[in-house]
């Protein structure tokens, strides 16, 4: 299947087509092994092809290459494409990234694409920490920060470096990396007071939707900023209303006002643009679940369609189509289980 020098495009789809490959698994390692070489240290562009295909599809035998090109440079720098490896189980995938950082140097992408991995591989990562914490004295502080605070306990280490960004002892950037390092704090500690003060009053101010997420993950713990939050689900700005609404439910429980909000960010004619938060108003409804029924008719009528998005770069275009089916797939199912496959 893959042995016969694969066209550019064939690659793309090889790399992008995640669990698909899974059928092709054993023919695809075999493939990797002589892309290897006799000594199984070849890391060129074949190699990274099919290593990332088996990592896609969440098998193990994509691991030792994997390693290798962590060490050499040979990983993927978009995060989108990146973001392949992470069907891998997080204790694997943080030992490759942890790799990956130590032989990124001050490289950008190296760096933020590692430590987004790290983050989605939460209390996995907690090997990285002292690693991840380095860099809280880098440009990459504000990625560090999400890595460490989805550690949690295990970076509490970190605590008092993290609150003096939250509070700008520490000549931190202040705005949201402040907002994240008291919302990293609490999940370090356990301690909420200092991430209700600043991301409430972030969100008190009116202008700062970069602290809704935060108040939304604390969740009931926030409710003394509910009706701040309610006043921002009438904001001009599209990614702020959408915020607003999700946070209010998780603060209150109450799905009635954020519900309309939610569904009207829905276009059925999105077409991938990054500037308008459609699949972040789907996941909120989503997660509100059965109230959010009125939802479900038009999450179909999206998932029905041939083709649902044209902006997004060609070589990455299968992952973001992939990635937006779950996305409804998900929600419509938290919402009326057993819907999607009514679509």
């Amino acid at each position: 299947m893959c042995s016969q020098a694969p066209s550019y495009d064939a690659e793309r789809v090889l790399v992008q087509a995640g669990p698909a490959v899974a059928r092709h698994a054993d023919r695809i390692a075999a493939d990797l092994r002589r892309q290897q070489g006799s000594f199984g240290t070849a890391v060129g562009h074949g190699v990274a092809v099919r290593a990332l295909a088996l990592a896609g599809a969440g098998d193990l035998r994509a691991l030792p290459a994997l390693h290798r090109l962590a060490e050499h440079g040979g990983l993927p720098y978009m995060r989108t494409e990146a973001r392949i490896m992470a069907a891998l189980p997080p204790a694997e995938l943080t030992a490759v990234m942890l790799t990956r950082l130590r032989r990124g140097g001050d490289d950008y992408h190296g760096n933020t694409t590692a430590l987004d991995l790290l983050a989605l591989c939460g209390a996995a990562a907690a090997p990285a920490a002292d690693d991840v914490a380095r860099r809280l004295d880098t440009p990459f502080a504000y990625d560090a920060m999400r890595v460490l605070g989805r550690i949690g306990p295990p970076a509490a280490a970190t605590a008092d470096r993290l609150a003096a960004y939250a509070t700008a002892r520490d000549q931190g950037p202040g705005g949201p990396w402040s907002r994240r390092a008291a919302w990293a704090h609490w999940k370090v500690t356990g301690d909420p007071t200092l991430a209700l003060d600043v991301c409430g009053a972030a969100v008190r101010s009116g202008t700062a939707s970069h602290g809704l997420p935060f108040l939304a993950d604390l969740g009931p713990l926030a409710a003394a900023h509910a009706a701040p939050v309610r006043r921002l689900m009438e904001s001009p700005g599209a990614w702020t209303r959408t915020y607003a609404a999700h946070a209010y439910w998780r603060i209150t429980g109450d799905p009635e006002p954020a519900v309309p909000v939610l569904l009207a960010e829905v276009d059925p004619d999105w077409t991938g643009r990054p500037d308008l938060p459609v699949p972040e108003a789907v996941r909120g409804l989503g997660e509100i679940g059965a109230p959010a029924a009125a939802a479900a008719p038009l999450l179909r009528r999206i998932l029905a369609q041939d083709e649902r998005l044209a902006q997004p770069w060609e070589n990455v275009r299968i992952l973001a189509d992939r990635a937006y089916v779950r996305t409804l797939t998900e929600a419509l199912e938290r919402i009326a289980p057993g819907g999607a496959q009514q679509s």
